[in-house]
């Protein structure tokens, strides 16, 4: 039986955790429960579980982490504020279920150095594709990763008919069911983006050799090319109770945890290039992977600032990541990167998006 902490656990990822946990008591143990400020929730999990630990904010999510023994950390908080989680459970030595994408991407080295082999286990459908991919060959016989977007709400969009699109619109997801951060950057392919660095620090593969493919239906998750021609894919309906199962038992896989595929229903799955003058959101995020350092939390606390601006009524759609880049573009590095320096180069960041967006705000 495995002991598991849920960190976020009245969000999305962790209430679907749970889930998995509630149709399987004879395989994990609940331990630990942490949310950013939903107490009531808390207790109610707290309650129907039998969990003693628990934990409000990230002060205490770390304190949680370095106290209760475990097995695996699953990591759901949102933002880069699940940096210090994600060090505090690698430095314990335990297994590190990653659905907090923004703690790798902003923490860059400082976690991949610290991750000992194995230690982290993606639970983004993409990633956990992925890493189920690679099990077929040996990482020299892999040519390229390929990662599938959905499109968002405005696949097959121009970039000029986007000019007017409402924050409604931005959140009209066809696929799946998520907050309004992630969703938007759903909308503006900056989630995608952020998943082409998570796949470069998590498999080691170079930038050019990480693609993205519109795959409207998202049946399959992402794909894995081998040198001898041979993709292999991983398919299945969109559900998140999957993934996240294999990053709580990896590499085990918990029967009934999500839905098969009905091969007796017609159905057919599509494949289209993606348009990066409409959605440059990607070929940004890999420029500013490619730099490293402090650039990847720059780019991510640029684009919460301009992501609550835009749904604030303050800039359009496509100043979203108009705005990140030119913060991006006008950052200027300090030097190695520490914690303190990433969290210097965030405050940097949202303080020039900031003064972007006022300035956008005032010419609407």
């Amino acid at each position: 039986m495995r002991k598991i902490i849920i960190l976020g656990s009245s969000g999305s990822i962790g209430v679907q955790a749970l889930d998995v946990i509630r149709a399987n008591p004879r395989r994990f143990e609940l331990v630990g429960l942490g949310v950013g400020s939903n107490r009531v929730l808390l207790a109610e999990q707290a309650a129907e579980f039998g969990v003693e630990h628990t934990a409000v904010g990230i002060d205490e999510a770390v304190q949680l982490v370095q106290d209760v023994d475990a097995d695996v950390v699953l990591n759901g908080i949102t933002g880069s504020i699940g940096l210090g989680p994600t060090l505090a459970t690698l430095e314990r030595g335990t297994t590190l279920a990653l659905a907090n994408k923004e703690s790798l991407i902003v923490g860059g080295d400082l976690v991949t150095r610290l991750a000992k082999p194995g230690q982290i286990v993606p639970v983004d459908s993409e990633h956990s594709a992925i890493a189920q991919a690679l099990r077929s060959g040996t990482d020299d016989e892999v040519r390229r990763l390929v990662l599938t977007a959905s499109g968002g709400p405005f696949r097959g969009r121009s970039r000029e008919s986007l000019v007017d699109v409402t924050p409604g619109d931005a959140l009209a997801h066809p696929t799946w069911d998520m907050g309004l951060v992630i969703t938007t950057n759903s909308a503006t392919l900056v989630n995608k983006g952020l998943e082409v660095i998570e796949a470069h620090l998590l498999f080691d593969v170079d930038y050019d050799r990480i693609d993205v493919v519109v795959h409207p239906q998202s049946m399959i998750h992402s794909m894995v090319e081998f040198v001898d021609g041979s993709t292999i894919a991983q398919a299945s309906p969109p559900d998140m109770r999957l993934p996240i199962s294999l990053g709580l038992d990896w590499p085990n896989r918990v029967a009934a945890a999500g839905r098969p595929i009905d091969w007796t229903a017609a159905q057919t799955w599509t494949f289209e290039p993606l348009d990066e003058q409409a959605f440059p959101a990607i070929r940004l995020a890999k420029q500013v992977g490619r730099a490293g350092g402090e650039y990847p939390a720059v780019f991510n606390a640029a684009n919460e600032q301009a992501v609550a601006a835009f749904h604030a009524g303050r800039i359009g759609f496509l100043d979203i990541v108009d705005t990140v880049r030119e913060v991006v573009e006008q950052h200027e590095a300090s030097g190695p990167v520490t914690l303190e320096s990433l969290a210097a180069a965030e405050q940097a960041a949202r303080r020039a998006a900031d003064a972007r967006i006022e300035r956008r705000s005032a010419d609407r």
